[in-house]
């Protein structure tokens, strides 16, 4: 990538600016590895490659699912560590998301058993001063001190929960348990969407904790080299290898799963409600196919649709819109193993989309977290409906 002048470095990466791209950056992953808030410091060969690639596959997930991160490109290619992202203003906080209870939270928790799932998700927040050790803040305390409105802190919890739900899905695909993560967010600095909050700076191997079949000893994260009294070649060795484990699977991460929803009118007479669904399915990235036919004027063709349906998709979701009767529904059925959605005339179509949306998402991180997404977007429409329905009047 073509760089410009450098612009600050911290522990473990390297700012740049975009030579020519004034609304970017160039962010170069070194080979270090910390702990401590520094004190310890060693270097692994191919360290900055891994995390490159590591980072950026996690960001072409959110990007995928829909969380506004200011990833651009780069991170996987020949491209000296590098990763292109959008200029933003970090805010100086570390977001931590806790699934299960471990490391410092239990220190301060003594009454919760170390290993015990957290729900509702627990997110902390802590203000980013090496010297201090990055003291824990609580949210009053973040909006009092000037450094996030009350607005985006809320914008932060839910994202955050929503970033960490994503990643914790993609991992327990591969029966791997996501302890806690923690990331960071900034406010695009200039150009398109100026003043938007994003998640920001990297999200690597360095950045949560993450234990095979549940299992904390055969944790593959930085934690291992915490751990260590004594750092030795081979220890160092060992980690490189568990982050080289961690790239790949994380490579997997972003792959969408190919599927097909298939809307069957029962009837042309709802046709143009079968073309409203399929829209609404497009919010979440689900491609469908459009059929008419009838249960009792053209049963034959039915039973032929069904067949080619079955024959033609791996991964197939039917969805029958029609009359109250479900006459479409219960012939395809008890002709199809594939799963049938009913959507009656009166039926809100945007929940039918939901329910379709989450059928594929248990096997599909890239749905699931649309589905979060759109979910969150809900709750966000209600609760501004209600402040605005009880605002005082304007003057």
């Amino acid at each position: 990538m073509q760089k410009g002048r450098e612009i600050t470095r911290g522990k473990t990466k390297i700012l740049f600016e975009a030579e020519g791209q004034p609304d970017l950056l160039v962010v170069q992953q070194m080979d270090a590895i910390t702990a401590g808030d520094g004190a310890r410091r060693n270097e692994i060969e191919g360290k900055g490659r891994i995390a490159a690639k590591t980072t950026a596959r996690v960001f072409r997930l959110l990007n995928l699912c829909g969380v506004p991160t200011h990833y651009v490109s780069g991170g996987e290619d020949d491209d000296n560590n590098e990763m292109l992202v959008r200029r933003a203003q970090m805010i100086p906080l570390e977001v931590v998301i806790r699934g299960v209870a471990a490391g410092s939270f239990v220190r301060r928790r003594s009454g919760i058993a170390r290993g015990a799932i957290l729900v509702p998700r627990i997110v902390e927040f802590f203000f980013k001063d090496d010297a201090n050790h990055d003291p824990l803040l609580e949210p009053d305390a973040v909006i009092a001190q000037s450094i996030t409105t009350p607005q985006e802190l809320g914008v932060m919890s839910e994202l955050a929960r929503i970033v960490y739900e994503i990643l914790a899905h993609a991992w327990r695909r591969h029966d791997t348990l996501l302890v806690d993560l923690k990331i960071e967010f900034g406010r695009i600095a200039s150009g398109e969407g100026k003043g938007q909050l994003v998640v920001a700076d990297v999200i690597d191997n360095d950045a949560w904790r993450v234990w095979p079949q549940g299992r904390e000893e055969l944790m593959l994260d930085k934690q291992r080299y915490r751990n260590l009294e004594v750092v030795t070649p081979e220890d160092l060795a060992s980690i490189r290898a568990n982050y080289e484990q961690v790239a790949e699977i994380v490579g997997t991460f972003p792959l969408m799963r190919p599927g097909m929803v298939a809307v069957v009118a029962d009837g042309p007479e709802f046709a143009e409600r079968a073309g409203e669904i399929a829209r609404a399915l497009g919010s979440f990235g689900l491609p469908a196919v459009r059929h008419v036919a009838s249960a009792a004027r053209t049963p034959g063709y039915v039973l032929q649709l069904v067949t080619q349906l079955d024959a033609t998709f791996a991964r197939a979701l039917i969805v029958t819109v029609g009359s109250g009767d479900g006459a479409l529904a219960n012939m395809i059925e008890y002709a199809s193993a594939t799963p049938v959605v009913r959507a009656p005339a009166t039926a809100d179509i945007n929940l039918i989309a939901l329910q379709c949306a989450k059928a594929f998402a248990l096997e599909d991180t890239v749905v699931f977290g649309r589905v979060l997404l759109v979910q969150a977007n809900t709750r966000s429409n209600v609760l501004q409906a209600d402040a605005a329905l009880n605002a005082p009047p304007s003057a």
